[in-house]
């Protein structure tokens, strides 16, 4: 019986905190149970719940008294290793043109299907995590999903809220009917424009190798480079099963270079970044 998982992954932030939220349901050999995981700069913690706990409709998730939709979230968890405690507000939203997925959406059989909810959007409010405070006013929010059976074997995730935009790409080895191939998707929204770079527009990854990623699609180049990172242990689905362990640095050191024509749009170098690189 294949197992799957649906998910998403909710991240705050402001010039001196990151809070990422990851309700999550899981299902496998007739066990099915659901999870939350949160991580802050310093820290990660994994809470798991019964199957009857989790409660989907449209874009409304709730995991008990936790409530998660595009208008904020509410935190309220207390195990002997975690208490949370709060509620943020969600300015509105920042949604894609169309499906990151593009063509790639109609294809069955694929082992993880990605979404991008909100490139951007306003958080405000207050967090209690294990006595720590996280306040939130004028922060940037990002959202986004994920859903299959796996995560991808090899793959490279970054994402980073800036000034005068936000962007996110995803890298990875993907299976299909037998085959492999390198997958790419991402957006750079810069100055009220979004920029899609993907597989299925030709975007080709030239460059990746020494935790840096070059990616190349007509006129458009971006590039991605891990600097330093303090990686937590977060819960990822193998065949709808939380048993593999991967590592993201919430809030780390990066570099990103974006350009246009030859021209530079971007180029910084930021300690607010997300990174995963399981490459």
């Amino acid at each position: 019986m294949q197992g799957s998982f649906y998910g998403w992954y909710l991240k705050c932030q402001s010039d001196t905190q990151t809070l990422a939220v990851i309700p999550a349901v899981h299902k496998t050999k007739g066990k099915h149970t659901c999870t939350l995981q949160i991580i802050t700069d310093s820290d990660a913690f994994t809470v798991t719940f019964p199957a009857d706990a989790f409660h989907r409709w449209g874009t409304n998730i709730s995991i008990n008294e936790n409530r998660f939709n595009k208008k904020g979230m509410r935190l309220l968890v207390q195990t002997p290793e975690l208490n949370a405690k709060g509620k943020l507000y969600f300015g509105p939203l920042s949604p894609l043109k169309y499906d990151i997925m593009g063509p790639f959406a109609l294809v069955p059989f694929m082992e993880c299907r990605h979404s991008v909810w909100s490139m951007r959007h306003l958080v405000r409010g207050t967090v209690y995590i294990n006595g720590q405070k996280y306040s939130f006013q004028n922060a940037c929010g990002y959202w986004e999903g994920d859903r299959g059976y796996s995560f991808p074997k090899e793959y490279i995730w970054t994402q980073c809220c800036f000034p005068g935009g936000s962007l996110m790409l995803s890298v990875a080895d993907i299976p299909i009917a037998g085959i492999h191939f390198t997958g790419i998707i991402g957006v750079i929204l810069w100055r009220g424009k979004e920029y899609r770079l993907a597989t299925y527009l030709g975007a080709r990854a030239v460059q990746l190798q020494n935790k840096m990623v070059r990616i190349v699609q007509g006129n458009l180049e971006l590039e991605a480079r891990l600097l330093s990172s303090s990686k937590h242990p977060l819960k990822a689905p193998a065949n709808g099963d939380m048993v593999r362990t991967i590592h993201e640095s919430a809030s780390c050191q990066a570099f990103y270079r974006f350009q246009k024509r030859g021209h530079t749009c971007f180029a910084f170098e930021t300690d607010r970044a997300s990174f995963e690189y399981e490459w």
